[in-house]
């Protein structure tokens, strides 16, 4: 047997109780955010676990565990002197205020999607096969919609169809777009939104997220001008599309490069092929960060199965980097292809033919 160094031994031990409180944590914020208590706080003012278990309608001695635990995990705040409890500003961005930039508690839902789903994961890694989108459980579907809208809502928009050449203004004269892998259509919505004059369209293989796509849109005032419907990427309707986008969703394809091919031949005379991608660098050594750690993570329970569920099962996975990604358009016919703007999550590339 190999003799451990104690001082590394004792750094590592440190860093697993760290990261099983936030395991365990995480099934809290579910709570959490399902039961309203993060809402029932949201307006700051500090209460006693009895005032927001009544505010919330939930039983006393349930709310104060539960109290406790946010409050050791630092995600909400404790006023000793007076026993009562509080949400930040900033806490309450993070997890009461659904709208905001920086809200996070829908990404749990996916964080128990891989719990629920790793027997089936562990299954492919035995035989080589895939686990489908469409296989798994229900809250990956509802969380990844929660998860991604408040990075669509706070830069979509204003930032990256500007990056776009001459998209922005098609956009607001009156153009065609199709939004190809769009889920519960979060991204659709949040352009038909902005852009009255526009037409869209949005297609998924996956027929309840299409349904709820439908639901979502008729919410959101803007029902009747999207049109959702059932379609891959490599067969959605070709209607000579001014903008094809493809939000967070490239990677997840058996086949993208055969899904790219289908773009180019959909699109209008100039038009643009968008391309929304999880940020990652071109090496591992270079992704092995806070955010290649949490991408990393759902590429191994969602996005590597997936696309090795599908024909081609290439396999890129979320962290494939500019580099791999560039060559997929290239080999799909592209011939112009840059990196138009980024953030922390995301890199948002425009491919041209």
């Amino acid at each position: 047997m190999r003799e451990p160094n104690m001082d590394k031994l004792n750094e590592l031990v440190g860093k697993l109780v760290g990261d099983l409180g936030a395991a365990m944590t995480g099934a809290g914020i579910l709570l959490g955010d399902r039961l309203g208590l993060y809402k029932a706080m949201g307006d700051g003012t500090p209460m006693t676990s009895a005032e927001i278990a009544k505010k919330a309608g939930l039983h006393e001695r349930y709310v104060r565990e539960w109290l406790s635990s946010q409050a050791a995990s630092g995600y909400i705040d404790y006023q000793a002197d007076k026993n009562t409890f509080s949400l930040s500003p900033e806490q309450a961005m993070a997890f009461a205020e659904e709208g905001s930039p920086a809200f996070f508690a829908g990404a749990f839902d996916i964080v128990q999607a891989t719990y629920l789903d790793e027997p089936k994961v562990a299954e492919a890694f035995r035989t080589g096969k895939g686990v489908g989108w469409h296989d798994h459980s229900k809250c990956l579907f509802s969380g990844t919609e929660r998860f991604f809208r408040p990075g669509y809502n706070a830069n979509l928009v204003p930032n990256w169809i500007p990056a776009l050449d001459g998209v922005e203004a098609k956009l607001k004269a009156g153009a065609r777009v199709a939004d190809v892998g769009c889920g519960h259509g979060a991204s659709t919505i949040v352009m038909a939104q902005a852009y009255p004059k526009s037409e869209f369209f949005g297609f998924d293989y996956h027929v309840p997220s299409i349904e709820r796509a439908k639901v979502l849109a008729k919410e959101g005032g803007v029902g009747d001008r999207i049109k959702f419907a059932q379609a891959s990427a490599k067969d959605f309707p070709a209607q000579s599309y001014d903008l094809v986008a493809f939000f967070d969703c490239l990677h997840d394809m058996g086949d993208p490069v055969g899904a790219g091919k289908h773009v180019k031949q959909t699109l209008a005379k100039d038009g643009t092929w968008m391309i929304v991608e999880p940020f990652a660098h071109d090496t591992l050594k270079d992704n092995l960060n806070p955010v290649g750690r949490v991408y990393y993570a759902a590429s191994t329970f969602i996005c590597t199965p997936a696309s090795l569920s599908q024909e081609v099962a290439l396999g890129l996975g979320a962290q494939a980097g500019e580099r791999r990604l560039r060559q997929v358009a290239t080999e799909a016919g592209f011939s112009r292809f840059r990196r138009a703007t980024e953030t922390p999550f995301n890199m948002i590339f425009e491919a041209r033919a």
